[in-house]
């Protein structure tokens, strides 16, 4: 059985519901999963302006935090974050950037990796986030397994480099049917593509 492991950065919440939706379909495809956020870097008090940022951080503190033994474990990573400014948040940038042991040691390459972000505006660094996170797990000897124009409802969510959610302002999670298609269809692939190589 495949082991996934679905590794998120999460502020408001949005990356929470976008990993559990790749998580569940990723254990609907056959693959043995484990959900795991980034621990947050901020202190409460940052944040507690922002009654969503508190809520998903009551939320998930008490989860598992991710670790670099999640990925040592898996056949599989599927990573997620919110954009900053064009690239991964500072929390998941942190994250990796403390896995130089491992990488050091082989432990993160041959592996498929795939990455889903959220940005608050159209064409706000979705390409840029997920294409600057694939750079990273190049390094690794990563296999990026991203989606492509590989189904057709990829041509609905036009977006062939991951999977991607545009969030509002108010912290409503804006998903429809073509954002769950698109992460849904990100699992299936990863999950395809790892039993082949595995097999």
């Amino acid at each position: 059985m495949t082991k996934v492991a679905v590794i998120y950065y999460s502020a408001t919440g949005h990356g929470s519901s976008m990993a559990r939706r790749v998580a569940a379909a990723a254990e609907a495809a056959g693959a043995e999963v484990r959900v795991r956020p980034v621990a947050e870097t901020q202190t409460p008090e940052s944040f507690a302006h922002n009654p969503a940022w508190t809520a998903n951080y009551q939320a998930t503190k008490d989860l598992p935090a991710a670790t670099g033994d999640d990925i040592v474990w898996a056949d599989a990573v599927i990573f997620g974050s919110p954009t900053r400014f064009g690239s991964v948040a500072s929390q998941l940038r942190a994250f990796l950037d403390s896995l130089g042991g491992l990488w050091s040691q082989g432990q993160l390459a041959d592996k498929v990796y795939a990455g889903f972000t959220s940005t608050n505006t159209p064409h706000g660094g979705q390409e840029t986030t997920l294409l600057t996170l694939y750079v990273t797990l190049m390094h690794w000897g990563g296999i990026i397994v991203a989606p492509g124009y590989t189904d057709p409802l990829k041509f609905v969510d036009g977006n062939p480099y991951g999977a991607s959610l545009l969030a509002n302002h108010d912290n409503i999670d804006e998903f429809d049917e073509t954002t769950y298609n698109a992460l849904d269809h990100l699992a299936r692939r990863v999950v395809h593509v790892a039993d082949r190589l595995g097999s």
